[in-house]
């Protein structure tokens, strides 16, 4: 990862949190159906938490931001007996390759060891590999509103 890339909590009220709702509305939007950029923006705000669950992180290349990734309680209408979840992974499309969702995940990881949680999930349609590179594995593989997924875990303090 670049050295100039940081990884900060996101605020609700800072200025890269509704950038950072449209990112994830326009990736993800298709899989809330009904689901308004507006309702997105003020539910990504109501999970900006001061640490644990929920939080979410933004990558900065100096005031700019380039990525995100959150811990959620639900991520998974389907599996709700399943929490907290790593969720809304995502990199600006020219910053990607740089290592920055890694930084991203491992700092999520990081989070959720230090407020006492021993396992968290995540579904992916796509990026298993990344995620098995980190010491995610495979849970279980179904449909998910319409997409393939498949669900992860990760133990920590292994």
């Amino acid at each position: 990862m670049r050295g100039d890339i940081t990884i900060q909590r996101l605020n609700a009220d800072a200025p890269s949190a509704e950038i950072v709702a449209c990112w994830t509305f326009e990736a993800w939007g298709h899989l809330h159906p009904g689901l308004t950029k507006e309702q997105a923006i003020a539910r990504l705000k109501a999970e900006c938490g001061h640490a644990g669950v929920p939080t979410i992180f933004v990558a900065l290349s100096e005031e700019t931001p380039v990525g995100t990734a959150s811990l959620i309680v639900d991520d998974m209408s389907i599996r709700r007996d399943l929490t907290p979840w790593l969720a809304s992974v995502f990199v600006v499309p020219e910053w990607r390759g740089q290592g920055i969702a890694s930084a991203l995940v491992r700092r999520v990881e990081v989070e959720a060891a230090e407020n006492g949680i021993e396992r968290f999930y995540l579904y992916t349609p796509d990026q298993q590999a990344l995620y098995r590179r980190f010491g995610w594995q495979d849970v279980e593989s179904l449909e998910y509103r319409g997409e393939n997924v498949t669900v992860m875990s990760r133990q920590l303090g292994l």
